[in-house]
């Protein structure tokens, strides 16, 4: 399909804001204090014996701002973070990337952890430097379950990062159909978007995805949104080239075409013969 016009605008989505969902910590042993070396470890028996020998290292921080909550969490060693919120520890300390331990435990996919923390009443919204939430977390990582449980806790699923990414644009710019059904079903805005006002279906362009694109358009999105740039759907569409998404829109704008020029037809037909529409 030929391009026909300029690309100013439509470079792909970008990424420096979607980190690898499954990052852990890096650690030098000699940097870190006794109660974060038995948080790396799991070790709940040595665990409990320090907390009561010395209660205040609970909250202590390493050279990145880590706590041994974040290092249980991020090696899911749901026991001895059973024991760190027990004892009271603090739940939304940062590291030195403003990630609190249940945006660590999402990021992991650490299940149980990121649940306790939840239950303990964790803030589920929280921004990160690159202003992801858990929840952005949970979606890039695929994890429907952790997905539902922290919207279930209320966390905010509208909530944008610096690219202006709410959790349904980054599942459509994951090519993620059964996430973004997900959210659709929880209620999230179909018409988000970005800080450079791509919406869903211009987002979906980028791949061959004719799935969510049938999707997007079933579910009302605006195919007439424009960009900073000025530009639609079916300009991404025809700049991007991908021949089944131009089709699927085309295909699309052809059947309203088609129902609007019925509608004025009866329209019309109503008027000639005097008839008034009915209200019932």
């Amino acid at each position: 399909m030929k391009k026909v016009f300029s690309s100013q605008g439509l470079n792909s989505p970008e990424k420096s804001c979607f980190v690898n969902p499954q990052s852990g910590y890096e650690v030098h042993i000699k940097d870190l204090k006794e109660i974060h070396k038995l948080a790396i470890e799991g070790d709940a028996v040595e665990m409990q014996d320090i907390l009561l020998r010395q209660i205040a290292v609970l909250n202590c921080r390493d050279k990145n701002n880590r706590t041994a909550l974040h290092f249980a969490c991020v090696n899911g060693h749901h026991e001895v973070v059973t024991q760190l919120v027990n004892a009271r520890c603090l739940l939304n300390l940062c590291d030195s990337e403003n990630r609190t331990a249940l945006i660590k435990a999402v990021q992991c996919q650490q299940e149980i952890c990121a649940s306790i923390l939840l239950e303990y009443g964790a803030d589920l919204n929280v921004t990160d430097i690159y202003g992801n939430t858990a929840l952005h977390y949970a979606v890039s990582g695929q994890d429907i379950l952790l997905t539902a449980n922290l919207i279930s806790y209320k966390a905010d699923i509208e909530a944008k990062n610096k690219e202006g990414f709410t959790p349904l644009l980054l599942s459509v710019s994951n090519n993620n159909l059964q996430m973004l059904e997900y959210l659709i079903i929880k209620g999230a805005d179909i018409q988000a978007v970005d800080k450079n006002k791509r919406n869903a279906l211009m987002l979906a362009l980028y791949c061959e995805t004719p799935d969510i694109i049938r999707l997007l358009l079933q579910q009302g999105i605006d195919i007439f949104c424009k960009d900073i740039f000025g530009k639609t759907a079916l300009d991404y569409a025809t700049y991007l080239g991908f021949e089944i998404n131009f089709q699927v829109l085309s295909e699309y704008l052809a059947e309203k075409k088609e129902m609007f020029s019925q509608n004025d037809n009866q329209g019309a037909d109503d008027k000639s013969s005097g008839e008034v529409p009915s209200c019932r």
